[in-house]
């Protein structure tokens, strides 16, 4: 189905996940929807494993609008877990298998959630959580026996139960709650509506240029958002989603080819670690055409698609919003994360709330002209809600520059901007300098405190294997190409930055760890940066 086929054949009322189940049931019968691990579901089974995990939740006392946790990689399990909640009406409370300790309570305490279901081997996550207060009640484990645990009944996933009807659901009623990474504060946990998803699924399929037949390979995790969306997007078209259990650079082309894949989605992180390997015969060998790519260092695009064949197409959205801000595949501009999208308005605003020039960076808010095409809010945080959802606009915290052809170029997050010495400075645009370096492979900017106040700048470096380079030696690399003030000060060799379960640096983490005995400081160096 095209773009225009979806909003013909699903009024707005239609815009639910069970009547998009159904709808697309009777549409494609035994096409292939979805295949994870070795399982492999037609678009026709899908309303039926839906339905029956619905019964199985219902006989174990879950009602509409009670959440359920769901703790899981990308396995079949997960999705099952995840549609038998929209059939019923429950919410569904995917968590990041990474998360651990005090985090990991707030989201259970947070959303109430009366049931876990986990996979077996990540039930020690629990064991170091403190569970005394919170709503659970029971936990299903995925791919494991009955165990004691903590005074709360554990069992495996209860055989599944007789169907259920599909519950009356409005398409603005809560579908998920995805919790954010909650870097200035607890996380906070994300309402995401039926018709979010639906929009994000829509917007995915226009932008993107997906058809019938399209095969859409992710490595990315279901329990966030982008997979997510991937699944309505395949849903919609009448496309197959093939779910890989993780990102590796050693099997990603030999994945590509075995499933035949005409679409896949990577992160900027990932396009550096594919280009460090030597090449192979693999990375054309594949029936790709393009990938969703958002965050890839400009300098890396002409390079990946030459070796590969593939076009990258930027991209920018986040769990409150949808797919806002996308490239075009026939006007690239490696380093911009594209127009606004049809059917969203995108600004960029000063302190003063007021339109900042082309140029001039400022914060990124949106709006769309279909309300449920956004979150609702968070979950138990009117204010919070209130705060980021003001005056018709949804504010980002994001530092975005539009430049005068329309094009959005990101700048930084605004906790991520450094000032040094009454200068502003981006941590994203130094690390486009350093990562252009052919010895560096991954690369993280942040502010460490300054003892003239302010900020200093600080960079953890990953080099590539065998690389002999120094600190001076990247500091010098630098120095042309970067304002004097830019300049990192300090910088240190690391073997890996933390990162989250998708990829994304953890930058509090390396603020939180700062200066250490390891680390280099030009200034104490000697080294001088002329102005």
């Amino acid at each position: 189905m095209s773009a225009d086929d979806i909003l013909a054949a699903f009024a707005p009322a239609d815009r639910t996940l069970p009547a998009m189940l159904q709808r697309q049931a009777r549409r494609y019968g035994d096409r292939v929807l979805f295949k994870c691990g070795g399982a492999s579901w037609r678009f026709d089974e899908a309303p039926d494993i839906a339905a029956c995990f619905a019964g199985t939740l219902a006989a174990a006392g879950i009602c509409p609008g009670d959440r359920v946790a769901i703790i899981c990689s990308n396995r079949p399990e997960f999705l099952e877990a995840y549609l038998g909640c929209a059939w019923l009406g429950a919410i569904a409370v995917p968590i990041n298998v990474a998360a651990r300790g005090p985090q990991l309570r707030h989201i259970l305490d947070n959303s109430g959630a009366r049931l876990l279901v986990i996979e077996a081997e990540l039930l020690d996550a629990l064991r170091h959580v403190d569970l005394g207060g919170v709503a659970l009640e029971r936990i299903w484990l995925i791919g494991g026996a009955a165990v004691a645990f903590d005074r709360i009944p554990t069992s495996a996933v209860p055989p599944r139960n007789d169907s259920l009807p599909a519950a009356a659901i409005d398409p603005a009623q809560t579908v998920a709650i995805l919790y954010t990474s909650g870097t200035t504060g607890p996380s906070k946990g994300v309402c995401c509506p039926h018709a979010q998803y639906f929009w994000w699924g829509f917007h995915g399929v226009r932008n993107l240029g997906l058809g019938e037949g399209d095969v859409l390979c992710t490595t990315l995790p279901l329990f966030h958002t982008n997979a997510l969306g991937t699944f309505h997007q395949a849903l919609l078209t009448g496309a197959t989603l093939v779910a890989e259990p993780r990102f590796s650079a050693s099997r990603f082309w030999q994945t590509l080819i075995a499933h035949r894949a005409s679409i896949t989605y990577v992160l900027g992180a990932m396009v550096p670690i594919l280009l460090s390997r030597e090449p192979s015969p693999d990375e054309r060998a594949h029936s790709v055409r393009l990938a969703l790519a958002p965050g890839v260092p400009a300098h890396l695009h002409a390079t990946f698609e030459r070796r590969t064949g593939i076009h990258l197409i930027d991209g920018y959205g986040s769990t409150e919003t949808n797919f806002v801000i996308g490239g075009i595949l026939v006007e690239p501009h490696p380093g911009c994360m594209g127009k606004a999208c049809q059917g969203f308005d995108a600004r960029i605003i000063d302190r003063d709330g007021k339109d900042a020039a082309d140029g001039e960076p400022g914060e990124l808010v949106l709006r769309s002209y279909e309300p449920l095409a956004f979150a609702t809010g968070y979950f138990v945080l009117p204010e919070k809600t209130a705060e980021a959802f003001r005056d018709g606009w949804f504010h980002t915290g994001d530092r975005v520059v539009r430049e005068a052809n329309g094009y959005y170029r990101f700048v930084d997050r605004l906790k991520d901007a450094i000032r040094r010495r009454g200068e502003n400075v981006s941590s994203f645009e130094v690390e486009q300098i350093l990562l252009s370096h052919p010895d560096v492979g991954n690369a993280a900017v942040f502010p460490v405190p300054s003892e003239l106040a302010e900020d200093e700048i600080m960079a953890a470096i990953v080099r590539r294997p065998g690389s002999t380079l120094t600190e001076r030696g990247l500091c010098e690399f630098c120095q042309p190409q970067l304002a004097y003030f830019a300049v990192p000060r300090f910088i240190e060799f690391v073997d890996a930055l933390p990162v989250t379960e998708n990829g994304k640096v953890q930058k509090f983490k390396l603020r939180d760890r700062g200066v250490t005995a390891a680390t280099w400081d030009r200034e104490a160096a000697g080294l001088a940066i002329k102005r």
